[in-house]
């Protein structure tokens, strides 16, 4: 079956929306906006959200704490029936997770900007999903495309778990992890529509076993990367200087540096190699982007670890993500 180039180009920019989120959920974090809208999926009780205190009622801070208690009290009780009982306590017996902040105008706003991106990101996966329904009928389509839209909406209530739990950083851990998931099956769904247009990239089978092997590396990558940037945050909630960071933080920073220079090394062989026989664009794309996300990675951990800094580093690494996803896609071993 063929499919129109309006659908494939339709559904590439369903993927520009779902980097966007990632790239408006960097920013809200860096810029500490996660708490700008208390409630969700409104925003202060509003489809389009205040921009002066003055807008909301003298008691709105009771009123969001006594919402926000009431939604930890029932995702605790739904960790407990998963078995996840330590946790759940640590939810129930944190008191910060009830205090309500003072109303921030630029936060709220930079928070709802988020969440605008990912109703856009939302709705073209459900308008390409009733597309594909109504005019190709592809059963194995229709079944990757409505999977990883009921992931968008486990995403979207995991949103709100994240605001109503005050950003515990496991939470945005799960977060980003659901975000890369999404990502993956979006652009695997892509390749599928546009087989007949896009030839395989072949590679001997040792090359195939690399491939695979930054390719795993680089999520643990993001993940023990998540970790460490959590781990910053409490240590910087705390007045710990980044001086003691790495002394704090111990052993997985150190995997985590120590793994980019293992990246960096095997996908520079893969580049060379690459120029010497195939000459792929893909695997050019992947050597650039990887080169500029260590780059941001050392300016991060040598320097004041400024905000723009912190959202290019996460959001080439999600981009190097998906350069490896449609590279192992698309991969196909030679003898």
């Amino acid at each position: 079956m063929k499919f129109s180039k309006a659908y494939i180009r339709f559904n590439w920019l369903t993927l520009v929306f779902i980097y966007l989120v990632v790239i408006a959920g960097s920013f809200v974090r860096i810029t500490g906006s996660g708490m700008g809208c208390p409630d969700w999926p409104k925003c202060f009780g509003q489809w389009i959200p205040p921009s002066n205190e003055s807008e909301l009622p003298e008691n709105y801070k009771d009123v969001y704490s006594e919402k926000r208690a009431h939604k930890i009290d029932k995702f605790s009780k739904f960790l407990k029936s998963m078995g996840f009982n330590s946790t759940a306590e640590k939810l129930e017996n944190d008191p910060s997770l009830r205090v309500e902040q003072d109303f921030n105008g630029t936060k709220t706003w930079t928070e709802y900007a988020n969440r605008l991106f990912g109703f856009l990101a939302g709705n073209a996966m459900l308008a390409s999903f009733i597309w594909l329904l109504l005019k190709y009928r592809k059963r194995k389509l229709i079944l990757l495309m409505g999977f990883n839209l009921i992931l968008m909406g486990i995403q979207a209530w995991f949103g709100s778990i994240v605001v109503a739990s005050n950003l515990v950083p496991w939470t945005i851990t799960v977060h980003m992890l659901l975000a890369l998931i999404i990502i993956g099956i979006q652009i695997y769904f892509i390749r599928e529509l546009s087989t007949k247009q896009q030839k395989p990239l072949k590679h001997k089978k040792w090359m195939m076993y690399l491939i695979w092997v930054v390719f795993a590396v680089t999520v643990y990558q993001m993940f023990l990367g998540t970790q460490v940037r959590e781990a910053i945050d409490e240590l910087t909630k705390y007045g710990i200087g980044r001086e003691r960071w790495t002394l704090e933080i111990g052993l997985p920073f150190y995997i985590h540096r120590s793994f980019s220079w293992l990246v960096l090394v095997v996908i520079l062989f893969i580049g060379w190699k690459n120029e010497t026989f195939q000459k792929y664009t893909t695997i050019r794309f992947l050597v650039g982007v990887l080169i500029v996300e260590l780059l941001s990675g050392v300016l991060l951990a040598h320097f004041d670890m400024p905000g723009l800094v912190q959202t290019s580093h996460l959001v080439f690494a999600t981009i190097l993500f998906g350069i490896l996803t449609m590279l192992v896609i698309r991969s196909r071993s030679v003898t």
